[in-house]
Order: C-alpha cells, then sequence, then structure tokens
C-alpha cells in the first residue's frame, strides 16, 4: 500500500511561516529521496526542495535560505519550514518520494500581500 499524505497548508500573510508534513509509506520512504514540489495556476509543477536518506538537500533558488526541508526517518515523514512567505509562493505542494511515480493529494499554500 503507497500512501502520501500532506498536512499543513493555509493562509498566510506575506513574511509568515508554515511548516508542511508529509506521512509516508515506508515502502517507498526508507532509504529513498524525499521532495517537495509546488504548482501555481497555470504552471508547471516544479521541484522546491530535496532530502536524501542521508539528509543532503538541494532547494530551488528562490527558495533558498528561507525554506528547509527535514524528515524524520523513524516516523517515514519529511517536512518543509517555510519561512519569510512570499505572495509567489502561493501554490500547490505535494510530497515525492522521487525514485516513485505517486503523488499524493497536496496541501494548499495560499500567501497574501
Amino acid at each position: 500500500q503507497v500512501q502520501l499524505v500532506e498536512s499543513g497548508g493555509g493562509l498566510v500573510q506575506a513574511g509568515g511561516s508554515l511548516r508542511l508534513s508529509c506521512a509516508a509509506s515506508g515502502n517507498i520512504f526508507s532509504g529513498s529521496s524525499m521532495g517537495w514540489y509546488r504548482q501555481a495556476p497555470g504552471k508547471q509543477r516544479e521541484l522546491v526542495a530535496s532530502i536524501t536518506s542521508g539528509g543532503n538537500t538541494n532547494y530551488l533558488d528562490s527558495v533558498r535560505g528561507r525554506f528547509a526541508i527535514s524528515r524524520d526517518n523513524l516516523k517515514n515523514t519529511v517536512y518543509l519550514q517555510m519561512n519569510s512567505l512570499k505572495p509567489e509562493d502561493t501554490a500547490h505542494y505535494y510530497c515525492k518520494s522521487l525514485p516513485f511515480p505517486y503523488w499524493g493529494q497536496g496541501t494548499q499554500v495560499t500567501v497574501s500581500s
């Protein structure tokens, strides 16, 4: 059984913070790199941040220094801490186990100016 359940989105003012969580099933989490993607209306889905099983991270240039991805390997959960949010961060956010083709329902993040 494959599971990806995102949570933590919401409406926040510019400059605010949100923390997204993604609970994944062990069969796609353990040993896999995990990523957070986002898709804004009319735009392609883009990889925002990724983390390897060992904790190495990569970020989209536009979020580097504001977002932080982390993972809890005991809870099969990946997080995205988003600080200093901007209106252009508004999008639907999804997590994904990078080797696998599965997507969760995602969670909406809306940043008001």
